[in-house]
């Protein structure tokens, strides 16, 4: 299928943007060339609250969304953002996360983590997992039922969950109900076809932006532990379903199949969905790209199902 009209009306936006040189360019210039996407009519929500999260030797931030019409004290959604652990935050992912909470009818709290190379792996992963144990902890101060957790999150922050759920399981941490993993990373391989295909400097996510990115987190690339690529796991048993999305034209799209394909041999429920006509980050561009909404809206009622 070619591409979706819409993210071909967004690729036909950014044509004439300069190309990035991944040799020279700095974390914090690339930081400072990624602004939120407008949303005109953000999802309306009952509240929206920004919280600081007292983790053992560290702060960090997050923002809460309780969707109207859930239970007095609903499930909870921890969402860790994409951006290749280097870059994106909360704001970056506003939109989403308000779409994500009022499809599903859970809480969702978004973890500010702390990004790479300043603080590369294990750092990112210890904050996202220690935040859901915090969350655990303070949930009569959040209002949310400590019973019903998820994870989610896309691209990098897809990695970051599919790890809090392994280290959860590994750490007899906070029971999952569900992982949603949104074209998430789950390998450091650079050669498969979906790379060689959709890996080119013309794409939103080029196989030169993922080296960077791998490089940020964790250095040396042949020391990639299982927990920094998930797919690299021997033992993906007894983790919670999952939903996983990948995206028709994204170099990762055959390493989110093949997670998917790992978690359902392990014997863990799991729904893949190839987005068609779609590239990296089409659910981060929803005013853009309305197509991703029902990608979305699907992901959403899984949710809905397992923690409800």
């Amino acid at each position: 299928m070619p591409l979706n009209p819409q993210i071909s009306a967004v690729l036909a936006a950014m044509a004439d943007l300069p190309p990035i040189d991944f040799q020279s360019i700095t974390p914090d210039e690339m930081r400072a060339s990624i602004m939120p996407m407008p949303c005109e009519a953000p999802p309306t929500l009952a509240s929206v609250r920004d919280l600081v999260l007292d983790l053992p030797g560290r702060n960090i931030g997050a923002r809460l969304y309780i969707p109207e019409g859930t239970d007095a004290t609903p499930p909870l959604i921890l969402f860790y953002h994409g951006g290749g652990w280097v870059i994106c935050s909360i704001e970056t992912h506003d939109h989403l996360c308000r779409a994500l909470a009022q499809g599903s009818g859970a809480a969702v709290l978004s973890v500010d983590y702390r990004l790479a190379p300043e603080t590369p792996f294990p750092g990112p992963l210890d904050d996202c997992y220690d935040a859901l144990c915090w969350a655990r902890s303070n949930a009569t101060d959040l209002g949310i039922d400590a019973g019903r957790l998820a994870v989610a999150g896309d691209s990098a922050g897809g990695n970051l969950a599919a790890a809090v759920a392994i280290r959860a399981r590994d750490e007899q941490g906070p029971a999952l109900r569900h992982q949603l993993l949104i074209y998430p990373v789950t390998d450091a391989n650079f050669e498969t076809a979906s790379y060689r295909d959709n890996g080119d400097e013309g794409a939103l996510l080029s196989t030169a932006m993922m080296r960077w990115f791998w490089q940020h987190y964790v250095g040396d690339l042949d020391k990639v532990t299982p927990l920094a690529a998930p797919l690299r796991h021997t033992n993906l048993a007894g983790l919670p379903p999952a939903t996983v999305i990948v995206a028709q034209y994204d170099p990762l799209h055959d390493e989110g199949l093949a997670y998917g394909d790992a978690l359902r041999a392990a014997g863990v429920s799991v729904e893949s969905e190839d987005a068609t006509g779609m590239i990296h980050g089409f659910l981060t561009m929803l005013e853009a790209v309305p197509d991703g909404y029902p990608y979305l809206a699907r992901a959403a009622a899984r949710m809905r199902a397992d923690l409800f």
